[in-house]
């Protein structure tokens, strides 16, 4: 088998691929209607320790993407997650990271459809429009699953143009808070001084969004054998990532004050309620429009990449062809299971990014150490890319996916301190 594999995967870099197209499609995979969760798990512990949270987690999660290139490196561009944990761990995990994957596919559309109709609530409100937050949940799955339903191409161009708008919306609107940053607010919340007992909870939270893996074998298809590139695209990727996540949390925690932070938790945590509290602090109307208008096409874009994913996996897997009825079927399983259950439970955003969190311990954690584990072994003498640290940090890998899960158990079962 190892030498039938190695006599499959010589393959010689493509030239003129740009490092920064794929340091953005790393980056923007990960950025997305995710870090509207992140200042209000990350309220209990404040902007320090939240701050150490993201670097360590950024570590990690950097560590198993480079792991999962190394194992994908040993096979030809263009194999797929699932032939890689085929072939390195066996059938078992081939279905068990499967499996895990398409939940953390319908949750997360389940999240944004929850989160998409609580901003396009609020956003309506600014019109003195008033409509059950329900009704705005199931107004946006329409209307994107169209998108999604007429063609992989729609899908691409309505991204593009979105990802555009985020980036622009995202400086204007949070370039003004960050002018006004509170450094009282910011460093010194209130006079409790527990904090850190609070980090646990949150960790989940900070690995959801940090979930580019999928991407990899993409980057490889892009790139061909190119690791020196590959991992560049990777490195500056996650840093981009951090690097707003970070802008983000200055600007909402210098804003708001904590205690803030306890009323937008008993209101569900949900994006239309973050953002109404930030509206209360900006000043000029238009700059209030342009956050609207952020966090509608941060969420919008996320649906979008994810259940075309999600579109896509399922078609595969129930064997419906492209035609307009095949479609049709696809469509169906799709978006008719989240899109009631957003009906049914508008207000849990914040509960599934935590539950797709759990399950990506799995597949964006603990399979890719796995495997790169494996593929040392079946590929011995191979003069491929192997990621710095040897097994300890495979180890450390592991550990840091079963501590994750393991925080987002105990935190559901209220054996953990949750702020507010």
């Amino acid at each position: 088998m190892t030498t039938l594999i190695q006599s499959q995967v010589i393959s010689n870099a493509k030239p003129h691929r740009s490092l920064l197209g794929g340091a953005m499609i790393i980056a923007g995979t990960a950025v997305g209607a995710g870090m509207f969760s992140l200042p209000v798990v990350g309220a209990g512990m404040w902007f320090g320790y939240s701050s150490l949270m993201l670097l360590g987690v950024w570590f990690c999660m950097l560590a198993s993407g480079l792991l999962l290139l190394e194992t994908n490196l040993h096979f030809n561009p263009g194999d797929s997650f699932d032939t890689l944990t085929k072939v390195t761990l066996g059938q078992f995990w081939r279905v068990i990271n499967g499996v895990s994957i398409a939940f953390v596919l319908y949750i997360l559309t389940y999240a944004y459809i929850s989160g998409g109709g609580s901003i396009v609530d609020h956003s309506l409100s600014s019109f003195d429009l008033d409509l059950p937050q329900s009704v705005a949940g199931l107004i946006f799955a329409l209307v994107l699953s169209m998108i999604v339903f007429i063609s992989t191409k729609a899908v691409d161009r309505i991204t593009t143009i979105m990802i555009g708008g985020m980036i622009i919306t995202f400086f204007l609107a949070i370039g003004n808070l960050l002018f006004d940053v509170n450094t009282v607010k910011l460093f010194q919340p209130d006079g409790t001084q527990v904090f850190s007992p609070y980090l646990w909870a949150a960790l989940p939270f900070g690995l959801a969004s940090f979930g580019y893996h999928g991407n990899v074998p993409s980057l490889v298809k892009y790139y061909g054998k190119a690791p020196k590139t590959i991992i560049k695209a990777i490195v500056v990727g996650t840093l981009i990532a951090l690097g707003i996540y970070l802008l983000w949390l200055i600007a909402t925690m210098g804003s708001l004050a904590r205690e803030q932070f306890v009323d937008i938790i008993d209101q569900g945590g949900n994006m239309g309620v973050l953002v109404a509290a930030l509206s209360q602090v900006i000043d000029s109307e238009w700059l209030n429009t342009m956050l609207n208008l952020f966090a509608n096409l941060a969420v919008a874009s996320s649906f979008l990449g994810v259940t075309l994913g999600l579109f896509d996996y399922l078609a595969d897997l129930f064997n419906f062809d492209a035609s307009r009825k095949g479609r049709l079927k696809t469509a169906a399983v799709t978006f008719i299971p989240p899109t009631v259950m957003g009906i049914l439970f508008p207000n849990g955003f914040l509960v599934a990014i935590g539950f797709a969190a759990l399950a990506a311990t799995l597949w964006a954690v603990i399979v890719p150490a796995m495997m790169a584990y494996q593929s040392r072994k079946l590929f011995p003498d191979s003069d491929s890319f192997r990621v710095f640290g040897g097994t300890p940090l495979i180890v450390i890998v592991i550990l840091f996916g079963i501590m994750t899960g393991v925080c987002h158990l105990l935190a559901m079962a209220d054996l953990l301190p949750v702020f507010g």
